[in-house]
């Protein structure tokens, strides 16, 4: 079965979508990683974040690959461009800061929402992302989508990249996650929105755990469901 969990960065998107992923056994997959590989392999070539067909051109040359790490690996999996493990770097403020340009071109956009259907089917899988439940896989069985006070997102995330050793001022964060919205949501491609059928959670002032409690008790009724109507 697939799951899906989209919503706003810092929504707590990437917490719970692990922390599910272990409870139910449950492959996990964080889709925005594949645009920040992308990201991070324009910028590392010095490409424009604004020349679209040279980055269209980049996608179909690189190889962008994900796997999963040993115990002592401090991520859940490896990610990798043309075999080189990238993984610490997609988090940078650079990356972050450009991210939204590229991941709104609509051919990069198309190529990934493909890779990311070829990764899943048929598997048991927690994707998170944007457009996971609206484009990417609509016919999901369940969906969840996050979302919190862009304050509190800003907060969140600040401390993530002051952990990382990044030195950047919450004001800074707080206005690259206004612009990354805005942009998110007002793209003409897959833009962010909230599926029809998702179950909505704000986590402005729940704990993670709670979060978790939460999309565990709606797991088990539909999972429940699904099994009581098959045995009849």
């Amino acid at each position: 079965m697939i799951i899906t969990i989209d919503g706003p960065s810092g929504s707590g998107k990437t917490t719970s979508g692990q922390n599910f992923a272990k409870l139910v056994n449950y492959t996990y997959l964080d889709t925005g990683h594949l645009y920040r590989a992308i990201t991070l392999a324009t910028l590392d070539r010095q490409i424009s974040v604004d020349d679209t067909n040279i980055i269209i051109q980049l996608v179909n040359d690189i190889d962008i690959s994900i796997h999963k790490p040993d115990s002592n690996y401090q991520h859940e999996y490896i990610v990798m461009i043309d075999e080189i493990d990238v993984t610490h770097e997609l988090r940078s403020s650079h990356v972050d800061n450009n991210v939204s340009k590229i991941s709104t071109i609509p051919d990069v956009r198309q190529m990934m929402t493909e890779k990311m259907r070829f990764m899943s089917h048929g598997t048991n899988t927690i994707l998170i992302g944007r457009d996971i439940g609206t484009v990417v896989i609509p016919d999901a069985p369940l969906k969840f989508y996050l979302d919190a006070k862009i304050e509190e997102r800003a907060r969140r995330r600040h401390e993530e990249m002051t952990k990382n050793g990044q030195s950047i001022s919450y004001q800074k964060v707080l206005s690259n996650l206004q612009y990354r919205d805005k942009t998110d949501i007002n793209r003409t491609t897959s833009p962010l929105r909230k599926p029809e059928d998702a179950y909505l959670i704000d986590t402005t002032f729940i704990k993670p755990d709670d979060v978790i409690s939460k999309m565990i008790s709606i797991y088990d009724t539909i999972t429940e469901s699904d099994n009581n109507g098959k045995s009849t």
